[in-house]
């Protein structure tokens, strides 16, 4: 079979494998290729901000109907909430069961240094009503600037709601939006051009830093994760799929650039521009695309939420702190509200656990340095599944409000160079 060296997908893979390469034949000089990732994920964020404006914008200002609006947002946030509970409940079964953190050794977070974590866990508020004003920016301006991702949303969606209200004599605002948008998408597609060489200073830095050793020690957290994470996907994520008359394979099968390129960079921001328009040419009307992906990054993070209730329980574990059932179904409502703030806080990972473990005052928060080592192989895993859940979550509310067309998209789609015909040919079955 001949490889086409020009595929991205191929690109992302060999960069990958060369990362790891680089990162074990030469650590220290892997180590130092972090920054090719850094600068790569810094371009994608130059443009997350005002593509999820514009996109916003533009889908409630075309959508016109503010019933059609409240509707599909409110049936959005129900659907997040019930998966996202499904999410923590899972993590924290599979946890229980099969108790990586049982005899484990606890002497390494002895004395360890976490307190940047813990500082800016206190720091960071994650009471409700907190998490409530932490929404309604004090500037615009400087939430667009910032790149806060609530404060953008709550902008963006009253913007778009006045637009609506305001009808025909803001049309040509919505058609000069819709032209800065294709503008901001083409600089993405030209970013996406280095994909590759930030996937290989990602992995390279990733067995450089920390070794292919470190995962030997806590290899049964890190197999809990991923087997958690796949059974998420395939068995809960699959059952709604086919609920809703479409195929979690298929899918996954036409993702399978974003998925690799979040793969290489820990970062399921860096796909999400491709992902929206992914999405469309997947036969998701561009209105709810614009509204249920942005929105999903806030609210719909099934992967860190996995992630923080196998964590939490994986530390009490290891310091041989049970957990009744109670304090479980506690931590089970604790977590349905830290893990919402936890993509608008910087090193959320770490943060937002040490919030969740000031709730539980019997387990100790320097276990936190228990994790640190593998976390990055982790955080691969969650930020896969955040991005897998939401492209779910915008199908499923396209197909309820009758907005997918999949025939229709798959037969007046532009090819694309990342997409085979046999992936195009399986979506519209």
């Amino acid at each position: 079979m001949k490889i086409n060296f020009r595929n991205l997908t191929v690109q992302v893979i060999i960069g990958i494998i060369l990362g790891i390469i680089i990162g074990f034949a030469f650590p220290e000089f892997g180590a130092k290729l972090k920054v090719l990732a850094d600068i790569f994920i810094k371009l994608i964020k130059m443009v997350i901000a005002p593509i999820i404006f514009f996109t916003i914008v533009i889908g409630i200002g075309n959508m016109g109907d503010l019933k059609k609006v409240g509707r599909i947002g409110g049936k959005a946030l129900i659907y997040f909430e019930v998966v996202t509970t499904f999410a923590l409940a899972i993590g924290i079964t599979v946890v229980s069961i099969i108790r990586p953190g049982h005899g484990f050794n606890t002497k390494a977070a002895t004395g360890a240094d976490v307190a940047q974590y813990t500082k800016a866990a206190a720091e960071t508020s994650h009471g409700f009503m907190d998490f409530i004003l932490g929404i309604v920016p004090e500037n615009a301006v400087a939430a667009l600037a910032g790149g806060d991702l609530l404060p953008i949303l709550f902008f963006a969606v009253l913007f778009g709601v006045s637009a609506a209200m305001l009808g025909e004599k803001v049309k040509p605002v919505i058609s000069l939006f819709e032209k800065i948008s294709e503008i901001f998408f083409m600089i993405v597609n030209i970013v996406m051009k280095v994909s590759p060489i930030a996937a290989f200073g990602a992995m390279a830095y990733t067995i450089g830093n920390f070794g292919i050793g470190s995962l030997v020690s806590l290899a049964k957290l890190m197999g809990s994760v991923y087997l958690t994470m796949a059974i998420f996907i395939i068995v809960v994520l699959g059952l709604i799929a086919k609920m809703f008359k479409f195929n979690i394979f298929s899918y996954l099968k036409y993702i399978k650039d974003e998925i690799l390129l979040v793969l290489g960079t820990s970062s399921s921001e860096s796909a999400l521009p491709k992902m929206m328009e992914k999405l469309e040419k997947y036969g998701c009307s561009k209105s709810v695309v614009g509204l249920v992906v942005p929105t999903g990054y806030s609210f719909n993070l099934d992967g860190t939420s996995i992630y923080l209730s196998m964590a939490t329980v994986f530390i009490a574990q290891a310091y041989g702190v049970h957990l009744s059932v109670i304090q479980l179904l506690t931590l089970l409502g604790i977590l349905m509200l830290t893990s919402k703030g936890a993509a608008g806080v910087t090193g959320s990972g770490f943060i937002t656990l040490a919030a969740t473990l000031a709730a539980f005052p019997m387990i100790p928060v320097e276990g936190i340095a228990l994790i640190i080592g593998v976390d990055r192989f982790m955080s691969e895993a969650r930020a896969i599944t955040n991005l897998i859940g939401n492209g779910v979550a915008t199908i499923v509310i396209s197909k309820t409000e009758n907005e997918f067309h999949s025939a229709e998209a798959v037969q007046n789609a532009p090819s694309l160079s990342t997409v085979d015909s046999k992936s195009m040919r399986a979506i519209s079955k």
